[in-house]
């Protein structure tokens, strides 16, 4: 397997960490399945970035708020461990859908709501969003878009935004990276491509490092909801062709 086939998008990956603070298991599962089997692909996507969000975390160390963290991350650990299993004996392509709707429908909301940043979630949409964060995380190791709105709804700046959302994905990589390898779902021959990924997304979040000095966190917001709707497009058509490709065989079988 070439390396730059890992390093280009683990930069790429490093690069949106650095700039949202979420979203490199996103650009990293753009890729990763076509090299690996889903299970493995989303193990490594949960390990790459672990180097560059503990970087992150320890610069604006001064400013995180674990308060924050505890109820959300133990809530979240539960349901990702319950749904790691899952990526490979379920077809989750409609799941993917209507995850990729949820993510659209949110951008476009934040982004034509000025207030919505400042305002707090009620506890109810706090635990849906953890929730559904949690059982992607298991199963794609994609659950940043969520959480990184509710951190985002607590923050009164750019430094304590970034300083808690880093804290809490520590937190949980350690945990889903310990308990895929503790239950042999990534071994030894995955460390090469972790560590080519590795590298690469310590060079994006370091370039974004010096991009994100220059920004506000009006600026970060507007950056984090549009990547949400641009994950959001890619998940729903992504998963909706494979769901034709799949009728259109079934159809031409019968």
């Amino acid at each position: 397997m070439p390396w730059y086939l890992v390093i280009i998008p683990g930069i790429l990956a490093g690069l949106v960490q650095g700039l949202t603070g979420f979203g490199p298991a996103i650009v990293l599962m753009v890729f990763l399945p076509s090299i690996l089997p889903m299970a493995k692909a989303a193990g490594v996507a949960g390990m790459i970035p672990v180097i560059s969000v503990v970087m992150m975390a320890y610069h604006y160390r001064h400013y995180i708020k674990l308060k924050r963290i505890v109820w959300p991350f133990i809530l979240y650990a539960v349901v990702a461990s319950s749904s790691i299993h899952l990526g490979g004996m379920m077809n989750v392509q409609i799941s993917r859908v209507l995850l990729g709707c949820l993510l659209i429908a949110l951008s476009l909301y934040f982004l034509f709501t000025h207030t919505s940043a400042q305002k707090k979630f009620p506890l109810w949409v706090a635990v849906i969003f953890v929730l559904i964060s949690g059982f992607f995380s298991g199963l794609f190791g994609i659950g940043g878009p969520l959480m990184a709105l509710y951190f985002l709804s607590l923050s009164d700046s750019k430094e304590e935004y970034m300083a808690t959302v880093q804290s809490f994905f520590v937190f949980d990589m350690l945990f889903t990276s310990s308990f895929r390898i503790f239950n042999g779902i990534i071994t030894l021959n995955e460390l090469p491509i972790i560590l080519i990924g590795i590298v690469g997304a310590g060079v994006g979040t370091f370039v974004a490092g010096k991009l994100l000095d220059h920004m506000n966190l009006e600026l970060v917001s507007k950056c984090i909801y549009i990547f949400i709707g641009l994950s959001g497009i890619y998940y729903f058509v992504s998963s909706l062709m494979s769901i034709l490709l799949k009728l259109e065989r079934f159809t031409i079988a019968f």
